[in-house]
């Protein structure tokens, strides 16, 4: 086994599908069938059409002795520009989602590397920000990475349409 850090690419799209609903099973306890279909049709459109300009996805892939390899962890950052404010003096920020790691490879650092290597990748694209919803599991692993609990004087709100 070999594993490289790198950034997915249109290759990708039907794996990084599959484990896009594998989080979302997770992440949800489970989802509907017609939920399932809708992702499946939605997800590799979405990708073609944003992946490696506004959404970057950070793998880590493991590379076996025959030669074949597997995606075994993720995260997906949506970069976002918006006009400067001191806040974001660059106008530009992330939002951190889709931090999944196939569940035999839990615990042996895959995560905290592809985090580190989109941490990298944020500066070298001089994101101000990066910004994430964390789960309970995820928590301690942003907070050893230097994330810090929002203390923004405003309210986090939402309108569901």
């Amino acid at each position: 086994m070999s594993i490289t850090l790198e950034l997915a690419d249109q290759h990708d799209i039907d794996e990084l599908g599959r484990l896009r609903l594998a989080y979302l099973i997770s992440d949800f306890g489970g989802i509907t069938d017609e939920q399932r279909a809708s992702l499946e049709c939605e997800l590799p459109s979405y990708l073609r059409m944003h992946m490696g300009k506004d959404l970057l996805v950070y793998v880590a892939r493991d590379t076996d002795d025959s030669g074949a390899t597997e995606i075994v962890s993720c995260a997906w950052l949506l970069c976002i520009e918006k006009p400067p404010s001191p806040r974001f003096p660059h106008g530009r920020s992330g939002i951190l989602f889709n931090v999944y790691t196939k569940e035999e490879r839990r615990h042996q650092g895959l995560a905290s590397a592809v985090m580190r290597h989109l941490i990298e990748g944020a500066r070298e694209r001089q994101l101000d920000v990066v910004e994430l919803n964390a789960t309970d599991d995820g928590y301690p692993l942003y907070c050893s990475l230097g994330f810090l609990d929002d203390s923004s004087t405003h309210k986090a709100m939402r309108m569901v349409l």
